[in-house]
């Protein structure tokens, strides 16, 4: 089969996104009983009898079969992580996917590379094996020795069943289907023709079933014990593959999970019944068909099936069947073991932890192509490269796959428990399938990867080869291959989180580092960025100090994730301080904002900011108003100071920035002091268990819980709605109001009458005197005299003046006018112009905002210190 890359890449698409079930997979194809057979076929149940059994009965004698069932048990827990983890997140990436949500994308991409090193070693394992039974299954026992003919026939299955998975999902369900019930239905007559032969037939081998078989305190001892256990817990290895196809799969979140649990039950019960049989037949004799033969211990079935069925007439093709099942069963794993590797780095690529190649899919199939071809490739090339160098190089390649298992395993069973660390204590259930049962799991893979690496694979002794190591001195091959494949990752980790560091980095420096301190509000934050490796976004929060005491509040959500979601993030907030600080209406400054973004997107011919919600809203602790208005944006929660009653205010609904339509309207609310305002982004109340309703009802229910501070809130918030990982950012304001009182404000209404100058000056001096404040009694007066004679000059009606006395003193002077005065440089022969100047000079801010009536000018002064200094 030929590939074109120019041809793949024009006609097959990237994956349209990288959340569970957005990828663009085939949705549907499989059901349950199609995923338990993948999970089944994946282990190899023929094969890994046949090549692990004897390895059993050599470190625990007859105890094998106890051993081989007690395997069974941490793969069993770490199955209930995968079940609970698949249930909130179906991704494919699975471990990769799942460690990044719960420790973060270093962790994840250790994961997928777990996955993608165990899966490589074993397919060049597996198609060797295949090619070795292939020609002993058609009596060319002399080619099945030969390293060239034997690794010609391995590349030729791996590119066989490369071939099948790129295809579709469904020819792989459809054939496996047929492989595996023929597989099990050949063990099983094996097993129970086998117990019918010791019981009547007394072969000279042959000793009856004891129960001390089944004693796991017979074993010699603990080593001998934990050595049979490290052998046979591999067994039970790839069953995770029903979860891998989980977005191919129907009802994706629960099926893969219960596919997982009765295919390592379905499992237990077949290895169990056969290494009883097997050892029943055979014994475990060092000689002859005994299964502690070192010479056959790497396959034990195939000098078996002749024995147990006979060399004549039925017996005969049974035994050249059970053979046959051995080919199949290696064959069926090597295209089970595709799917879940071409999966994990399709994952990897929607998120962009590999090349964004490897996210392609077929147009027709919908399959991963580059994903799929790509790992074939690589497993080809992994089996050529060791078997041209040396046997014993693969040979100890192959046993050392075990400790990439045990360590994605293992970094599956503790994210889960990190994962639901919030809802541990919600039930009793939870607290077993979510935290006790998986981290147990996750132990016991810990345990199992340090002893192998640091004890049994490390002794020069095991395996075929050995390494001399600086400062270590001479250790086993079987360890040096395991950790340094698994080391490459950690080599090649900064390289692939760099973005998403640079990332997450950008995005915090650009949001603020502290809310300010604010005499209309008090405030409390959060940010959340979503778990996923390309999860940092563009959500943003805001509290901006406005002229006379009043506060700009804003939330916002940008699309898509990455570092062009985080500046763009950063463009518009930056954009909207600006516009804020021209004290414009809410909906003026959206219809501004609006203006940014599509001329931005006309420079660029597209642009991340369209499609962009966000709500502003400017309250005043003078009046007690909050005038707010929405582009596509969530109505904020407002909570009642008497009561707690919580509501979500109609608002006009506005249109995403960017996406044109009818302009934006304001909505005003009077807030009584003490108010709650929860400002938040869509991450926050959307979750995929549940609708956006219930996640404003629970947020409703920790919003009116009474006596709580701000901080407190946002917390017990994020513990609410976000227990675990969360699918997208997330950003929270709170905000509780505040009212100035009749001491801190003075305000007087002027006719305009040029002798209402004199009346503001001594208003303003009495006022100053009461509040403590005769040093500014000066400037203060110039300024207000210089502010109502322009008021008069250039407008009509009436005119209004306010002192505020806050951490400034606020100096407000309102007509009916709308035209902003302009600061001038005056010339040394000119008459006027030179008010607007002296005040500059003597104020600390001064500015213009406008009003529905007119406009209002305002200048700040900073108030004398204790000493008495300015």
């Amino acid at each position: 089969m030929r590939f074109s890359s120019r041809a793949i890449s024009s006609a097959s698409p990237l994956a349209p996104g990288s959340g569970a079930g957005a990828k663009g997979l085939k949705a549907g194809a499989l059901g349950l009983f199609s995923s338990v057979v993948i999970g089944l076929a994946s282990t190899a149940p023929a094969y890994s009898l046949a090549a692990t059994l004897g390895l059993i009965v050599a470190g625990v004698g007859l105890q094998a079969p106890i051993v081989t069932m007690l395997a069974f048990v941490p793969m069993l827990l770490i199955a209930y992580a995968y079940r609970e983890l698949n249930a909130a997140n179906a991704d494919c990436g699975t471990t990769f996917a799942w460690a990044t949500r719960a420790f973060g994308p270093r962790a994840g991409w250790m994961g997928g590379w777990g996955i993608i090193v165990a899966n490589v070693i074993v397919m060049a394992s597996l198609a060797e094996i295949a090619g070795v039974y292939g020609f002993r299954l058609v009596g060319l026992d002399s080619l099945a020795a030969n390293r060239l003919w034997t690794t010609v026939a391995g590349v030729v299955w791996i590119a066989v069943m490369t071939a099948v998975c790129y295809v579709g999902i469904e020819v792989s369900a459809a054939l496996q289907r047929w492989l595996l019930c023929l597989e099990v239905a050949v063990l099983l007559l094996f097993a129970v023709t086998a117990l019918v032969k010791v019981y009547t037939g007394n072969p000279p081998t042959a000793i009856h079933v004891s129960a001390s078989w089944f004693n796991p305190f017979e074993v010699s001892s603990g080593r001998a014990f934990t050595s049979g256990i490290l052998a046979a817990v591999f067994l039970y290895w790839g069953w995770d593959t029903a979860v891998t196809v989980n977005e191919e799969t129907a009802d994706a979140r629960h099926t893969p999970g219960r596919a997982v649990v009765i295919s390592t039950v379905l499992l237990l019960f077949v290895f169990g019944l056969v290494a009883t049989s097997a050892q029943a037949f055979a014994g475990v004799g060092t000689r002859g068909i005994g299964l502690g033969n070192s010479a056959s211990s790497g396959d034990v079935l195939s000098g078996l099936g002749g024995t147990v069925f006979g060399s004549e007439g039925a017996g005969r093709f049974l035994g050249k069947l059970l053979i046959l099942m051995v080919l199949t069963s290696a064959a069926a794993s090597t295209q089970t073991t595709i799917l879940p590797m071409a999966r994990t780095v399709f994952s990897m690529a929607a998120h962009k932890a590999v090349p964004s190649q490897f996210a392609r899919l077929h147009r027709r199939y919908l399959t991963p192509i580059w994903s799929t071809v790509g790992m074939g490739l690589v497993s080809v090339g992994f089996l050529v490269l060791l078997t041209s160098v040396s046997r014993h190089i693969l040979a100890d390649s192959i046993d050392s796959v075990g400790l990439a298992i045990a360590f994605y395993y293992g970094l599956t069973g503790f994210a889960c428990v990190w994962y639901y660390r919030r809802v541990l204590t919600r039930s009793r259930r939870d607290f077993l399938f979510k935290g006790l049962l998986p981290g147990l799991g996750g132990l016991v893979m810990l345990a199992l990867f340090c002893y192998a690496a640091f004890d049994v694979y490390a002794d020069p002794g095991f395996g075929a080869t050995s390494v001399d190591l600086p400062l270590i001195g001479r250790t086993g091959g079987v360890t040096v291959f395991g950790l340094g494949a698994l080391l490459i990752g950690v080599v090649l980790m900064p390289l692939v989180t760099r973005e998403h560091t640079a990332t997450l980095r950008l995005q915090r420096s650009l949001l603020p580092q502290h809310l300010p301190r604010l005499t209309a509000v008090e405030a409390a934050s959060r940010y959340v960025p979503a778990d996923s490796r390309s999860g940092v976004g563009g959500d943003w929060f805001d509290a901006i100090p406005l002229s006379g005491t009043r506060v700009g509040l804003v939330v916002g959500d940008v699309l898509g994730h990455g570092l062009r979601a985080a500046a763009t993030m950063g463009r518009l907030r930056t954009s909207v301080r600006v516009l804020a600080r021209l004290d414009l209406d809410p909906d003026d400054l959206l219809s501004q904002l609006d203006d940014v973004v599509v001329q931005t997107a006309r420079e660029h011919g597209g642009d991340e900011a369209l499609g962009v919600t966000c709500l502003y809203a400017v309250y005043d602790p003078v009046s007690g108003r909050c005038t707010m208005a929405r582009a596509g944006h969530t109505p904020p929660a407002v909570v009642q100071p008497d009561g707690g009653t919580v509501s979500y205010p109609e608002l006009p609904p506005g249109r995403a920035l960017g996406t044109g339509g009818p302009p934006f309207q304001s909505a005003e609310l009077h807030l009584p002091e003490g108010s709650l305002l929860a400002l938040f982004t869509d991450g926050l109340v959307h979750a995929p268990d549940h609708d956006v309703n219930v996640g404003l009802g629970r947020l409703a229910g920790v919003l009116a819980l009474p006596g709580r501070s701000l901080e407190e809130l946002c917390d017990r918030v994020l513990a609410a709605l976000l227990p675990g990982p969360v699918d997208d950012d997330a950003a929270l304001l709170l905000v509780r109001t505040r009212r100035l009182s009749a001491r801190q404000t003075a305000d007087w209404e002027l006719a305009p009458d040029p002798a209402a100058v004199g009346t503001a000056r001594a208003a303003t001096t009495g006022q100053l005197c009461d509040w403590g404040l005769e040093e500014l009694g000066f400037t203060t007066e110039l300024i207000v005299s210089e502010l109502v004679t322009n008021a008069i000059r250039y407008a009509s009606g009436p005119i209004h003046v306010r002192l505020i006395r806050d951490e400034t003193l606020i100096c407000e002077v309102s007509d009916t006018g709308h035209t902003s005065p302009h600061l001038r440089h005056a010339a040394t022969d000119d008459e006027g112009g030179r008010g607007l100047f002296i005040i500059a000079q003597l104020t600390w801010h001064w500015g213009t905002r406008y009003t529905a009536t007119g406009k209002t000018l305002w200048t700040e002064q900073s108030l004398p210190s204790a000493d008495g200094t300015p």
